[in-house]
């Protein structure tokens, strides 16, 4: 008689039978009893399911059918129920239909139904451009959130700037906030495309106008959204030209020039937008009520303004920086632009046209008097004439937008200087003109009414705290009333019509910390006064200061302790600092300047 429990194994093995693979079953023993153990089955949840599915295509066993148009499909309510948080929900409450056998589900698409109940057997469903958009929405109906997804990450790679605006309206109507929120981020970084587009100019006039309302599109300049909105209205005049005053509030017409204002739009708005065809030509007729016109449309697109490049400074490693970055204020990041040919610390920096002017400095050995710019598009260096005077920590700014520009004391190495010199961009020489009242290094030095502010800097005994303006016209200085602090290493920049200045430092301290300012100062040449405004969040000096539209911007500096990457910028408005995304290396000393679009 055979021995019922024989090993199994062993026999099998002696029979020469294979031995089945140890991949269907997993052994664990328990540690309280030896001899006790679990068998788990891997695979058995899919294996299960798969039965059921053949049930479900052969009809057994199926206890209820769901009816869709003229589509009827027999399926498992245990299985929709696994699966669907929607037939969960109906077949274990007290609703009618967890009694019935006939479920009729109104304005849902058949097959979509279809594909979606073998879903919830398989677990797999094909997504096709022609039938995503279906899916998806039967599927936030049944609360298949996997798919759901799915179907929103397939849209996603699918958006481009002829289906873009149709694919966010459809993801807002089914609360797909992700789905939404990628296809904006789409339209309004393909905005001037988008607008070529057939979709838009088939939007309503509400939607319009929440698009143009967004100060992230992409565009270079209020001219685009202008003609935007008129290739809009003209799609359809006799209809449109009704909604003229409600959507050019969203154009920001103040920002165009005002012979575009008066030749292009006028024309174009007529009566519609008679109103803000002023308020735009007065806001350039009378620029001192600039503060009292401030509205959005006074507010910049944040593509529209350029960027900002911060170069060179001192980092951590104290050898001096040499890498340029700029700043996107639309994506709020730092980007690397290139390198200095050299290196350079406390030289001076300025922007003509798409180029970075540097001026003077120091190599580590030597003070400089050489000249090169950089161009941004060509991203080639090019040697221009050097200076008369060798120069570190000059002041170093250009009148107007095309020059001329000056170069304005420092230190040569031996001594503190008060000269200046102007460089001429059409003949590419340098010239003496008058010289400052006093001698000044590390100073601040800014353009305001066509006219040289040199703030601050130190004079070889101690930091200062006066200020002198330079009049091209009559080549003379004269002072001006002096700041509420003395301050080397002063960061200015003009903003509004004001004059700016950041941070610096008195005398050094027993604590260098302690003699960091984070305080503020804006001058107001109409009453020639200095008033505190907003501190920054932290004190420092040596800071990189900029214009980006209307805000200012403070770049990196020194705390007494580190080299730093933080950058905030100053709504004057709102006179409150707030931080924006930091430099990618933390550098003290580094020189900004503005470029704009072309």
């Amino acid at each position: 008689m055979a021995n019922p429990f024989k090993d199994r194994s062993t026999e099998s093995l002696r029979s020469g039978e294979e031995e089945p693979p140890p991949s269907y079953s997993e052994h664990s023993l328990s540690s309280i009893a030896s001899h006790d153990e679990r068998f788990i089955c891997r695979d058995h949840a899919g294996t299960s399911f798969s039965k059921m599915h053949k049930y479900y295509l052969v009809d057994k066993l199926t206890d209820v059918t769901l009816i869709a148009g003229e589509t009827k499909i027999r399926a498992h309510r245990l299985v929709l129920c696994s699966a669907s948080d929607y037939f969960s929900a109906m077949f274990t409450s007290d609703l009618l239909e967890a009694r019935q056998t006939d479920i009729e589900l109104h304005s849902v698409c058949g097959t979509a139904l279809r594909e979606l109940v073998e879903y919830c057997y398989t677990g797999s469903v094909e997504l096709r451009e022609d039938s995503v958009e279906t899916l998806l929405s039967t599927a936030s109906l049944l609360g298949l959130h996997k798919v759901v997804d799915a179907c929103s990450v397939f849209l996603r790679r699918q958006l481009d700037p002829t289906n873009c605006i149709g694919i966010a309206l459809f993801a807002d109507s089914r609360s797909c906030s992700q789905l939404h929120d990628a296809a904006i981020s789409y339209i309004a970084d393909h905005f001037v495309e988008v607008l070529r587009n057939q979709e838009f100019l088939m939007l309503p006039a509400e939607e319009v106008g929440k698009l143009l309302a967004s100060d992230d599109l992409n565009v270079p300049s209020e001219e685009v959204i202008f003609r935007g909105l008129m290739t809009w209205i003209h799609h359809d005049s006799d209809k449109r030209r009704s909604d003229i005053p409600k959507l050019l509030q969203y154009v920001k017409l103040p920002l165009l020039t005002a012979g575009f204002i008066t030749d292009v739009v006028e024309p174009e708005v007529g009566v519609e937008g008679h109103s803000l065809v002023v308020e735009a030509l007065t806001y350039h007729i009378l620029p001192e009520r600039r503060s009292t016109l401030h509205s959005f449309r006074t507010t910049p697109r944040k593509s529209t303004v350029g960027h900002l490049y911060a170069v060179g400074g001192v980092d951590a490693n104290k050898a001096g920086a040499t890498s340029i970055e700029a700043y996107d204020s639309r994506k709020d990041c730092w980007f690397h632009v290139g390198s200095m040919a050299v290196r350079r610390l406390q030289f001076g920096l300025a922007s003509i046209g798409s180029r970075l002017i540097i001026v003077g400095g120091r190599d580590g050995l030597k003070t400089l008097n050489t000249v090169e710019w950089f161009d941004i598009e060509t991203k080639v260096w090019q040697v221009l004439s050097p200076m008369s005077t060798h120069r570190h920590g000059l002041g170093l700014a250009l009148m107007a937008d095309k020059g001329p520009l000056y170069a304005v004391g420092g230190h040569d190495g031996w001594s503190y200087l008060n000269t200046a010199e102007r460089w001429d961009p059409e003949t590419g020489t340098w010239s003496y003109v008058a010289p400052m009242i006093t001698q000044r290094s590390t100073v601040g030095l800014a353009v305001l009414n066509d006219r040289l502010y040199a703030v601050g800097g130190r004079d070889g005994v101690s930091c200062l705290k006066t200020v002198e303006v330079y009049d091209p016209h009559t080549n003379k200085w004269s002072s001006c009333a002096s700041m509420s602090k003395r301050r080397g290493g002063v960061g200015v920049a003009v903003l509004g019509g004001c004059l700016y200045a950041l941070g610096g430092h008195d005398v050094p301290s027993v604590h260098p910390s302690a003699a960091k300012f984070d305080c503020v100062e804006r001058y107001d040449p109409r009453t020639d006064t200095w008033t505190n405004v907003a501190c920054m969040s932290i004190g420092r000096d040596a800071i990189g200061v900029g214009v980006l539209g209307d805000k200012l911007l403070a770049v990196g500096g020194y705390d007494g302790q580190s080299y730093l990457r933080l950058v905030e910028a100053y709504d004057p408005h709102m006179n409150a600092w707030t931080q924006v995304a930091p430099l990618s290396t933390g550098r003290a000393g580094s020189c900004v300047a503005s470029v704009r679009n072309p």
